[in-house]
């Protein structure tokens, strides 16, 4: 209960971006490789599971957003996580949307931001990522495009070609409500140009993630998942922030942009059963979006998820929220009888 004692109630008096930018400069400090101080992902066997031809120690992950520009995934998978996704990356550094652009819903246990992929570019990440030969849990590299890009595909492809060599897997991120005209991506056809350039340009064949949105209709559910499927996807990662606004009762309810956190949760777990439902076991899934908890966790993967990815209740709920979320998994899988992640995956959807 340290963090919710002591450290959460310092950070909660620092405006939420330098809070995260402290944050994030006291994990740096952490060794580059080897000699890990915290042990290393939650490594128990009836954890670990395979995605997309990549073995993951255990099945909770650091969601995009968290780390953007690479520079503590290793400290991260030091606290516990299974694995650790950076970015999202744009091929050229950009500040993203004014502050103001992250508030505290504490109320609501919950984060709205409007960030609009601040990062300092695909080069200074990769300068990074080159340094992390050692890696005890994959490293994905989540992408995106310049909000000022005239030619937004093209600034995908790039940057496969470009982030690919350093990345265990490539996330596509097509679904942040906060650069104008992404989400368009999502349409179909948009889809198929996009993805037919991202493999086009993925020359080392590291698994491709695509992240959506959790404002779809059911008609996209299933245009996602047939070009997905079609052009080889590795998994959907279900979903990003939504802009939609379910009852709040925090002050800063009205506020522009991305909702996350435990009001998201029901609209994403009905977006991962409804592309279970659509997929089948035919494209594997990543639960984000609410997800606190070990029993939370496990419910997805239930539902349908081979893996969770976790970002706003780690404000909440401190740093070792990942390693305590897999201990907790662990435990809910060997009391049901399971023997591995794989073998409770969508056991409640073929109910």
């Amino acid at each position: 209960m340290w963090f919710q004692q002591f450290a959460r109630p310092l950070l909660f008096r620092i405006e939420p971006e330098r809070a995260h930018r402290l944050t994030i400069r006291m994990l740096k400090r952490k060794p580059l490789s080897g000699a890990l101080t915290g042990g290393g992902p939650a490594d128990d066997p009836v954890l670990a599971t395979t995605v997309g031809g990549l073995i993951f120690p255990n099945p909770v992950g650091l969601a995009a957003g968290v780390d953007k520009n690479a520079e503590a995934p290793l400290a991260f998978l030091d606290l516990g996580f299974g694995f650790a996704e950076v970015g999202t990356l744009t091929p050229h550094p950009q500040k993203g949307n004014p502050r103001p652009r992250i508030f505290r819903l504490e109320e609501d246990r919950a984060i709205i931001n409007r960030l609009g992929f601040n990062n300092q570019g695909q080069d200074a990440a990769i300068a990074r990522l080159k340094l992390y030969a050692r890696r005890p849990g994959p490293i994905g590299v989540n992408i995106g495009a310049n909000r000022d890009s005239p030619d937004r595909i093209a600034d995908y492809a790039g940057g496969a070609r470009a982030m690919c060599p350093y990345a265990d897997y490539l996330t596509v991120n097509i679904s942040s409500p906060n650069t104008p005209g992404l989400r368009a991506l999502q349409d179909k056809a948009m889809l198929e140009a996009l993805l037919a350039a991202v493999i086009e340009n993925n020359s080392h064949q590291c698994p491709v993630f695509l992240k959506v949105a959790p404002d779809l209709k059911p008609a996209d559910i299933a245009d996602i998942a047939e070009v997905a499927i079609a052009h080889g996807v590795a998994a959907l990662i279900v979903s990003n922030t939504t802009i939609s606004r379910p009852t709040l009762r925090s002050r800063h309810a009205d506020e522009a942009g991305g909702l996350s956190g435990a009001p998201l949760a029901p609209l994403a777990a009905e977006r991962l059963a409804g592309f279970r439902h659509v997929c089948g076991g035919a494209l594997p899934l990543i639960a984000a979006g609410g997800v606190g908890s070990g029993a939370d966790a496990y419910a997805r993967i239930r539902a349908g998820a081979s893996l969770v990815q976790l970002y706003t209740a780690l404000i909440y709920e401190g740093p070792d929220l990942g390693r305590r979320i897999a201990d907790d998994l662990a435990d809910l899988l060997k009391r049901d009888g399971f023997a591995s992640v794989a073998e409770a995956v969508g056991v409640d959807a073929r109910a």
